[in-house]
């Protein structure tokens, strides 16, 4: 893909409870904050709240398949997490291009996760390196 500062891409996924779930499965990170509702409910949150980490997974998703796409591997990230997002939730996901190397497959980008009602919940920029097929 050429790429081109100024473009963007965006990407929409709905985050449920069987979600986090399976990434604390995965990660061994049970958070009362992510599960345990009683827990939750006498934080500032008041809710169940969604692993950061697989917050950001939709930023990975949105790098490798949609821009720059296909073989895409973050080389760094600053991420910063504004807001809570809840289980259920609706988030979009954008990318923006601000820079590209004149020279190596690599790409900066300005990121955010909005939910619904458009309020940020993750926001930051990333370096990214497209890896190609060696024919």
């Amino acid at each position: 893909m050429d790429l081109k500062v100024g473009q963007k891409a965006t990407c929409s996924n709905t985050l449920t409870f069987d979600n986090v779930k399976t990434y604390a499965e995965t990660t061994g990170d049970y958070n009362p904050l992510h599960f345990d509702e009683n827990f939750a409910a006498k934080t500032k949150f008041e809710d169940l709240v969604v692993k950061g980490g697989l917050a950001s997974e939709i930023l990975n998703a949105l790098v490798a398949m949609d821009m720059p796409g296909s073989g895409t591997v973050f080389m760094s990230q600053d991420l910063k997490f504004i807001a809570p997002m809840f289980i259920g939730d609706t988030t979009s996901a954008s990318a923006e291009v601000v820079e590209v190397h004149a020279t190596k497959p690599v790409t900066k980008l300005k990121m955010a996760i909005t939910r619904q009602m458009e309020e940020t919940v993750v926001e930051g920029e990333a370096w990214c390196y497209t890896f190609t097929p060696e024919e």
